[in-house]
């Protein structure tokens, strides 16, 4: 999961001590102001969840009852010093300005002040009142307030540490003022008059918010909008997990992130902008705002994250390869807003199932989406073994998590296989090494994108006045079902490994001159068998083969390595009279976990072509392709003292092309189109790779760790011209750090040069050695070691699986 902590800088995950909640982490974010979300208090909500941990486990306590009785003697202490400190400092003050003869500052400029302070590091959206507008020349100033708050420093006695500023490369959102970089630094250019109106969705700190999402009402803006934008920023200090985040309009999940790690103070930052105009009929009406961020914590986990959310409201003509937004959105969920809870549903403890009766009769096409990631043994998924292989090393390092390296989310309708889709293998900011996403996150850490499958071919069905079931499932593979006289013999499982957490929606168009189906033809017809489209290719091809190496010793049983492999190959195609649903997919991984379970290298590759195609069309109304190669290979040792070493090395990439009536704007050209009745460009194409190395070393007794890493992203954004064909590069950037160091970042936004930011990853020294204090530690700081010695937990959890997140220390 996105539950990777940072010990004010780089930490691993610690193993699972069932008893033990305070130290056991599971292994696993003009334009005016018209209106403003209104927060209410949340529910202390029970939590699904799998593991022995408190943050995992079904959690139903209070909040006091979660803060260690430690603590809360630390935070008194606190509170009297602070106190003490409070009225001799204002003694002393008063002291010096009666003999200075300086006049004291009035009431109303000091509350003037601590309101600009507070929008430094309290996250106040400056001007951004509910009954006061806002305007275009007020959003400029915040711009350039924020720049120089990316470069605030403290004071010299601190050694002018900086701000450290996380990143995800990713490419422009529209704004109403012309494309912006996905970050928040594109200037709003001079001469701008684009009307909008800005919301405060949220303003909340998440610190002890397990089982307890924020809650507010939304009400939509007054002025006149068709396009949405989202501003999600974030400032944390201190040590803490990288946690995942699922904000929701009512039942339905809107969007899926995860949190930077924090850092020692001054602290991290990280702003991201999230196109949400494929939810335009949610923003039109008053919704429920639940946004869930469970956090932790205590006198060792000790950042809270401090987070702001505003939307951006405006209308603009520009041309767009998406579809129009929908007609009508049903959420596919555990349905727990009522309750003021999230609903995600956890699998395989749940069964993600939703019965549907009121679909629109008049419905003329819709997509399904579904989120999902995995968490816990399921958030590394690509890198686990073979079923068959799960115990080959537990003499060494225990377990392995098996049911293979190989995923598939299903989407069923009525117990029929509607599309799958093969998940791109995000790696969140604790993923391989800490230090390998520091400034650079890895790609989609910070917007896990869904994935759109049509289901205009099951209208026919799904018309009839009758309830219809949608399920979601998540298969591995299994090579111990059965056995064949040539060796292995892998099926699709039903279920895998805890846990995976998932969602969907249906995207519904509807034909607002009839009340009735267009698309099937056959709606009279009782015989729903009559009706169901044809599907080809329910069982895809497996392969799979493994490989031991004899033990190095005669004294050992333990092999000395595996070799695996894993081969999928899958056709799909879903046909109705009149529209036809198709998916090519193709999976490789070679596995090796060598050194008896302590070190390992998998290199992996996804690829794949959809379409959707009418039979009144010579052309595809949908079309896309992509890859999504990942190389990850890490070492680990112990030396006899307990000395920990670790490096890891990550190569990871995606190439997605996509033309046609696509639902999601996350790669629509529609910040470039420019005003018209038709795009300028037919198809878009992304690519982009990034590679770090990073090592990490602490001492036995966990008092002093070292630790660094250098990565390099290159981002390229472009369109095929629709007349002529030709290709346009629209962004490009080509970004290093080095020790948590920006060193270059070449931009190019619209065909034009871009000056980095100043200020991003700017941390200070290569490698920072951490000491006993954990105030002073540095960048990475003392990583914290669960029941007291390193030595315990890598026998218990496996150098493999601590590299992979699983087992972080």
């Amino acid at each position: 999961m996105a539950n990777t902590v940072s010990d004010q800088g780089q930490f691993l995950r610690p193993l699972l001590y069932p008893g033990n909640p305070a130290g056991s982490v599971s292994t696993a974010h003009g334009l005016r102001s018209s209106t403003s979300v209104v927060p209410r208090s949340g529910t202390y909500g029970t939590m699904n969840m799998a593991s022995a941990d408190i943050e995992k486990r079904p959690l139903v306590v209070m909040r006091e009852e979660l803060i260690p009785r430690s603590v809360k003697q630390a935070r008194t202490r606190r509170v009297l010093l602070s106190v003490m400190w409070l009225f001799a400092s204002l003694f002393v003050t008063g002291f010096v300005f009666h003999v200075l003869g300086i006049p004291s500052c009035p009431i109303s400029d000091i509350h003037e002040q601590l309101s600009t302070a507070n929008g430094t590091y309290g996250h106040q959206v400056e001007g951004l009142h509910p009954t006061e507008p806002a305007t275009l020349d007020l959003l400029k100033s915040q711009q350039k307030a924020r720049q120089i708050q990316s470069s605030v420093t403290t004071s010299s006695a601190a050694a002018e540490k900086t701000v450290l500023r996380n990143f995800e490369v990713a490419p422009p959102v529209l704004m109403p003022y012309g494309p912006a970089d996905s970050d928040g630094t594109t200037p709003i250019p001079a001469g701008s008059t684009q009307e909008a109106c800005t919301v405060l969705l949220m303003r909340h700190d998440f610190a002890f918010s397990y089982g307890v999402p924020y809650i507010g009402d939304y009400t939509p803006p007054s002025c006149k909008f068709n396009r949405i934008v989202m501003n999600f920023t974030v400032v944390s200090e201190g040590r803490q997990y990288d946690r995942l985040a699922l904000m929701y309009l009512g039942d339905t999940e809107v969007w899926r992130t995860s949190t930077a790690e924090p850092v020692a103070p001054p602290g991290i930052r990280w702003e991201y902008l999230k196109d949400m105009t494929e939810y335009l009929s949610l923003w039109q009406q008053k919704q429920k705002i639940i946004f869930d961020l469970g956090n932790l914590v205590n006198d060792k986990y000790t950042g809270i994250f401090n987070t702001t959310l505003t939307a951006t409201f405006f209308y603009s003509d520009v041309a767009t390869n998406a579809a129009p937004p929908s007609d009508l959105i049903i959420p596919i969920s555990a349905r727990q807003s009522a309750n003021n809870a999230v609903s995600q549903f956890t699998l395989p403890t749940q069964n993600a199932t939703n019965t549907i009766s009121d679909f629109p009769l008049n419905a003329r096409r819709a997509v399904f989406s579904v989120s999902a990631n995995g968490q816990g043994n399921e958030e590394f998924w690509w890198s686990n073994v073979l079923q068959s292989d799960t115990n080959a090393f537990s003499d060494t390092v225990g377990e392995l998590p098996g049911y293979s390296p190989f995923r598939e989310v299903q989407i069923l309708i009525d117990g029929h296989l509607a599309g799958v889709y093969w998940p791109f293998p995000v790696i969140f900011t604790g993923g391989v090494v800490p230090s390998l996403h520091r400034p650079i996150a890895g790609i989609e850490a910070f917007d896990l994108k869904e994935h759109e499958i049509d289901i205009t071919p099951w209208l026919a069905v799904l018309t009839d006045g009758k309830p219809h079931e949608f399920t979601i499932r998540i298969a591995g593979i299994n090579d111990t079902a059965s056995s064949s006289s040539s060796g292995h013999n892998a099926v699709l499982t039903d279920h895998v490994n805890e846990s995976w957490y998932v969602t969907g929606k249906i995207f519904i168009w509807t034909d607002s001159h009839s009340h009735s189906n267009s698309i099937g033809s056959n709606n009279n017809n009782n015989n729903n068998d009559n009706k169901l489209p044809t599907i080809d290719g329910l069982t895809p091809l497996i392969t799979v083969s493994s490989i031991r190496a004899p033990p190095s010793s005669s004294n050992s049983s333990t092999p000395e390595s595996i070799t695996y492999t894993t081969s999928v190959k899958r056709s799909l195609r879903v046909r109705s009279p009149l529209v036809t649903w198709t998916q090519t997919l193709s999976y490789t991984n070679k596995g090796l976990v060598s050194a008896q379970g302590y070190n390992q290298f998998n290199d992996m590759l996804i690829s794949g072509s959809e379409s959707s195609s009418s039979s009144s069309s010579s052309t595809h109304d949908y079309e896309t392709s992509y890859t999504f190669p990942l190389l990850a290979n890490s070492t680990y040792s112990v030396s006899p003292q307990g000395n920990l070493s670790i490096s890891g090395h990550l190569i990871q990439g995606k190439t997605v092309v996509v033309s046609g009536q696509m639902t999601f704007p996350d790669y629509d050209t529609v910040a470039f189109n420019g005003e018209g009745k038709s795009p300028r460009y037919k198809e878009s194409r992304l690519e982009t790779k990034k590679e770090g190395q990073a090592w990490y070393e602490q001492t036995g007794d966990g008092k002093n760790s070292t630790g660094s890493g250098d990565s390099k992203q290159v981002f390229t954004f472009g369109g095929v011209e629709a007349q002529g064909g030709r290709g346009e590069e629209l962004y490009f950037r080509d970004v290093e750090a080095r020790a948590g160091r920006v060193v270059r970042d070449v931009k190019r936004l619209g065909g034009k040069d871009v000056v980095g930011a100043a200020g991003y990853g700017e941390v200070g020294a290569a490698a920072v050695t951490a000491g006993e204090n954990d105030d002073a530690a540095g960048v990475f700081g003392g990583v914290p070691m669960v029941g007291g010695g390193g030595g315990d937990g890598v026998k218990r959890g496996g150098a493999m699986r601590m590299f992979l997140g699983r087992n972080r220390f």
